[in-house]
């Protein structure tokens, strides 16, 4: 303990000798100055308020630079898996399209009954109908998605928030009406963000020769040969190829439609 008193008491010690010396020597106010100012004691290491002041805004900047680069990637990396959903997606539907438009089956869906009388009228069958934005058919559903028996299987072309939607229903045809159908039907919409749409048919005249693309199928008793889906997404969306899909050739399908011209 003596020790450090002694060496707290040091700096005072030597300034009162120093004082001493001074007055000694004729230097009264040397010593008087002496007296008045007090020792410096030695200055600490630190930062003064300015300098911290300006590393907190340095920090800040960095920060919100690596704020905004994070941002920008977590941007890209959902545009991406966005981009790459809807490629997916378009796929997946070009896919499901071509599987049901090529099995489709000639079985009629509506009929209408016989006249009596002497020159009887053979019932009108209804086997397909296709026009520019609606098509009806009948084809099997696949096995995850199908109860058992062929489906009445309608494709749509309706207007969206944002376009046109390419809307897909379907309905057993055991007990189908064209009167409940919409009732009853299981409606899906397979796409959205269509800006242009239409559905084309093709066929064989009498010589058996293929006709035209044609916006409307004329016959609903016979089945085309092709089938065309034409789509042109919204801006900013996927480009769709064009879609020829050939129906499945069946021996009890009738495709020779009268009236067609070349």
């Amino acid at each position: 303990m003596a020790r450090v008193a002694w060496r707290a008491c040091a700096p005072t010690f030597s300034y009162a000798l120093r004082a001493r010396e001074l007055e000694a020597t004729g230097g009264v106010f040397a010593a008087r100055r002496a007296r008045l100012r007090p020792p410096t004691a030695p200055r600490n290491a630190g930062f003064t308020l300015l300098e911290i002041l300006l590393a907190l805004v340095l920090l800040a900047l960095l920060m919100a630079g690596a704020f905004g680069g994070i941002a920008a990637s977590v941007r890209g990396m959902r545009s991406g898996e966005a981009a790459i959903d809807r490629v997916d997606k378009v796929r997946t539907v070009q896919e499901f399209l071509r599987h049901q438009i090529s099995r489709t089956l000639p079985f009629p869906y509506n009929q209408q009954p016989q006249t009596g009388g002497i020159n009887r009228v053979q019932p009108q069958r209804e086997i397909f109908d296709g026009r520019e934005n609606f098509m009806r058919f009948v084809a099997p559903m696949p096995g995850y998605l199908s109860h058992g028996g062929a489906y009445v299987q309608t494709l749509e072309l309706r207007p969206g928030e944002d376009g046109l939607q390419l809307v897909f229903t379907t309905s057993l045809l055991n007990g189908f009406a064209l009167d409940k159908s919409a009732k009853e039907a299981d409606t899906v919409v397979l796409l959205d963000h269509i800006s242009e749409a239409k559905f084309s048919y093709r066929g064989l005249d009498q010589r058996g020769q293929l006709t035209s693309w044609a916006g409307a199928w004329p016959d609903k008793s016979a089945t085309p040969l092709l089938v065309g889906i034409d789509l042109t997404l919204a801006q900013g969306q996927i480009g769709w190829p064009p879609m020829a899909i050939a129906l499945q050739m069946d021996a009890t399908a009738q495709r020779l439609v009268p009236g067609l011209a070349q």
